[in-house]
């Protein structure tokens, strides 16, 4: 195990501590700063993206009814919509936001292994972020070719945003990954190497687990979608062909010649099915933490949890062609895919178990907190039983293309992570700020959210059995749709707007909450865990003042009989007369 001397650090902090107002909240080496800086920006462009996904139903609600909504202009949503929320939002939120708040103060550490690189990740980040905006200022506006980017459409002309656009998106998610790497090296790093005394790797919050795994499965497949990237800029740029065969495109012969695009599928969907678990893991941490704390009572199967999250990791890199069953691939492949999908299911229904056993009999607080992490749960089940029907070769080819995958992968990945996301946002806003958040405004916006987005995508499940297309502008007279579903689809679009308005009740809390709220005091949930512990609320540069902190216990000794208080922070010594949980490390 990695220790950190404890030592007089004076000198050091002194030398370290920023002093002007550019060093302190602009070129910040400090993790908490750089986190909130992640943090926001990820925000920002989840807004965007929000709005984009407004004006897609808009158009499919009431169709013809807008005129600044075109078929090319449709296809730009979609593209920037779902590239957006998967990458620059979800990943940019819990890795560099959440892993960058939460590692240091989590393992006792007094940052970031490498504080420059992680500043410098940032700023990557955020340039990554306006090279893509910035694709809605150039000629031709930013690609419509579909969130995947699949070629040959991808780069010829005919699809929208083919000169400038395409090439701006993929410049956008190399420089991402780049930032990603710096910050991802960083997070493996300072796990491994800063914990602070005591602090064994089975005695590490499921929060950092999470972060942990999910930042490996990015370094081994974020290659893959920059080698994609890079080829992809060369066949549009100087008419390489790595993935364009030969091809007439309006008439013409171009100079490809001998390019596979299902090699690009390969590629993409290498990166693009981990990349789901690079999202879920974080979230399945967050919220084992969540419920533990606001049910008073340890987290079921500790190691059970971190087995099955390391097991998913691991599946995770041999499942990716599930969702190429259509592409054209040898079907003798179908097989192999299929069976390793439903493989995955196992430990992930072990992770669901296991935190309903956690509520079992727990002393359940309704916190904000609570009621998403709660919330999370309900998604996340419904998401991925859909996921079983799509994951079997025989269903998907029917179901493949329809409005039934959309609700699954929103399910899955729209809904489920950003019920977590806000569930760790109120649960770590009185660390982070002092303050107390408005309780009362909390409870609305989870109730309006959770019953909306089961409006927006309960009737899509409908649509897809149906036969109703995805990614269709407009579905005009067809003989298979019956009048349902376009009164469905307006329904859907009234639930959407409705969601999205919610999000500002929010934006209302958390930024008047600032100023507002009422002051937290250091440890308001009576949590277990490092970060909780610290001299200072908000925790100042360096974290823990003069002496790190020892741990001598796991992350969840919540009601433990016969101590006096419901919670043991895991820095309390052990007491001879009060019996251990038996977590696995032999604390006592």
């Amino acid at each position: 195990m990695a220790y950190v001397a404890i030592a007089d650090r004076d000198h050091e902090l002194e030398h370290h501590d920023p002093t002007t107002f550019i060093t302190k909240y602009i070129w910040s080496q400090d993790h908490k700063v750089i986190a909130i800086q992640y943090s926001i920006t990820a925000l920002f462009v989840g807004f965007v993206a929000l709005v984009l996904s407004g004006m897609m139903r808009l158009q499919l609600g009431f169709p013809d009814s807008f005129s600044f909504i075109t078929p090319v202009s449709y296809y730009q949503f979609i593209t920037m919509h779902g590239m957006i929320m998967v990458i620059f939002l979800l990943t940019a939120l819990f890795l560099g936001g959440f892993g960058n708040y939460l590692i240091p103060l989590m393992i006792g550490s007094r940052d970031m292994v490498f504080p420059y690189m992680n500043m410098v990740s940032f700023w990557v980040y955020l340039v990554s972020v306006i090279v893509l905006l910035s694709s809605f200022f150039v000629p031709g506006g930013p690609t419509g070719a579909g969130w995947t980017l699949y070629p040959p459409q991808a780069i010829l002309p005919g699809t929208p945003g083919t000169d400038w656009g395409i090439i701006l998106m993929l410049v956008s998610l190399a420089l991402f990954i780049v930032a990603f790497t710096m910050g991802g090296l960083n997070y493996v790093t300072t796990i491994l190497q800063a914990r602070t005394r005591g602090m064994t790797m089975m005695r590490l919050p499921l929060s950092l687990w999470g972060i942990f795994m999910a930042t490996i499965l990015g370094l081994l497949a974020f290659p893959a979608l920059f080698v994609s990237a890079v080829m992809m800029t060369l066949d549009k740029a100087i008419g390489t062909s790595f993935f364009m065969p030969a091809v007439i495109s309006m008439g013409e012969q171009l100079d490809h010649a001998g390019g596979s695009p299902i090699l690009f599928q390969h590629l993409f969907w290498f990166f693009g099915h981990p990349e789901v678990y690079i999202v879920a893991l974080p979230g399945f941490g967050l919220v084992s933490d969540l419920l533990s704390t606001h049910a008073r009572k340890s987290i079921f199967g500790y190691r059970m949890m971190v087995w099955a999250i390391l097991a998913i990791g691991g599946l995770s890199f041999v499942v990716w062609a599930h969702h190429m069953y259509v592409s054209g691939m040898n079907p003798y492949f179908g097989f192999f895919f299929a069976t390793t999908t439903l493989i995955i299911a196992v430990p992930t229904a072990i992770k669901v178990y296991n935190w309903v056993l956690t509520l079992w009999q727990g002393d359940i607080h309704l916190t904000v907190p609570m009621l998403f992490a709660i919330g999370f749960i309900f998604t996340f089940t419904h998401g991925g039983l859909t996921g079983i029907f799509l994951g079997n070769v025989v269903v998907d080819l029917p179901l493949s293309d329809t409005y039934f995958v959309v609700a699954h992968f929103h399910m899955v990945m729209g809904v489920s992570p950003i019920m977590v996301v806000f569930g760790a946002i109120y649960h770590w806003y009185p660390k982070i700020t002092g303050r107390m958040f408005n309780e009362t405004l909390g409870k609305w916006h989870f109730w309006l959210t959770f019953f909306g987005t089961y409006a927006i995508y309960l009737p899509m499940h409908y649509l897809g059995f149906l036969g109703v297309p995805r990614r269709y502008f407009s579905m005009g007279d067809t003989e298979f749709m019956p009048e349902s579903a376009f009164v469905l689809n307006q329904s859907i679009t009234i639930s959407a707007l409705f969601v999205g308005v919610v999000q500002l009740l929010f934006l209302y809390n958390i930024i008047v909450s600032l100023k507002k709220g009422k002051e937290a005091g250091p440890n308001p949930w009576k949590a277990t865990t490092l970060e909780w512990q610290t001299p200072d609320t908000p925790p100042k540069h360096g974290n823990w003042g003069h002496e790190l902190p020892v741990v001598y216990r796991w992350a969840y000794d919540y009601s433990v009989p016969g101590y006096h208080d419901d919670f043991i922070p895991q820095n309390v010594p052990p007491n001879p007369d009060i019996p251990a949980h038996d977590d696995g490390t032999h604390h006592s």
